[in-house]
Parts: C-alpha cells; sequence; structure tokens
C-alpha cells in the first residue's frame, strides 16, 4: 500500500472565495502513483472549507449570496463568539459547507462524476491556510 501526503496553501486576496482545487488533486494523484485507492482532501483551517460540487459561477454567487444570508458577516456584536476576532460567521459557514471531501481512484484518475469538482472554501481569508492531501491506495 502507497501513502502520500502534501499540503497545498492559499491566501486569498478577498475574505470570502472558493477556489477550484481539481488540478491540483489530480496532481497529487500523478505525483501519489496510486492507481486504485482513496484521496482525502481537507482543511486544516476551522474557518474554511472544502466541498464538491458544479464549477460554475452562478452558483458560487448563490452560494456566497446563501451563506450570507444563513450566516451574515455583519454586525459582528450579534455573535457572541466575536471578542478579539471577527469571523464568528465564518466558523458558521465553514460547519454548513463541511471540512473535507474523500474522493476514489480508480485507473490513477479521480473518480467524479460528470459535473463534480473540488473546491477549496474561504471564509475568513487575506491570510495564509492549508488543504492537506492524503491519498492511500495501491
Amino acid at each position: 500500500m502507497k501513502s502520500y501526503r502534501k499540503e497545498l496553501w492559499f491566501n486569498t486576496s478577498k475574505r470570502r472565495e472558493m477556489i477550484h482545487i481539481t488540478p491540483d488533486i489530480h496532481e497529487c494523484v500523478r505525483e501519489s502513483g496510486v492507481k486504485e485507492g482513496f484521496v482525502l482532501v481537507n482543511a486544516m483551517h476551522i474557518t474554511a472549507s472544502v466541498f464538491i460540487n458544479d464549477n460554475e459561477p452562478g452558483l458560487h454567487d448563490d452560494y456566497e449570496s446563501w451563506l450570507e444570508k444563513l450566516a451574515p458577516e455583519k454586525p459582528y456584536d450579534q455573535y457572541d463568539h466575536n471578542g478579539y476576532e471577527d469571523n464568528a460567521d465564518a466558523h458558521l459557514k465553514r460547519t454548513v459547507m463541511g471540512r473535507e471531501v474523500v474522493v476514489a481512484i480508480t485507473g490513477g484518475e479521480l473518480d467524479l462524476g460528470p459535473w463534480e469538482a473540488i473546491f477549496y472554501g474561504e471564509f475568513d481569508g487575506k491570510r495564509k491556510k492549508r488543504v492537506l492531501v492524503k491519498i492511500i491506495g495501491e
């Protein structure tokens, strides 16, 4: 059994951003040499997410609007968490969007559905954060 580990680093220019990382994960699978197995991709920060959905800009805008309705950034004083930091909304958005994805590797390729793509969701950005990629298999 092979095992592979890599960290991907992101530093967004905006507080909230969605980054298409499927090509990065494809490259990790290639580097790993695993032909049959699984890849775990998870955000290593509690105000960021990794999720799978369609790579369609309108949908990304819809996510932004929907998440902002669920957990609005402002006013900051609406959250008990906010004191030293102003990121309670980012914690809540991450909870909704999830921490990680696991994708099968078949024939050395990500075994995704026809419209599925992997994204890094940043909800409290403008600083360096990482995503863990862990691959196991044969």
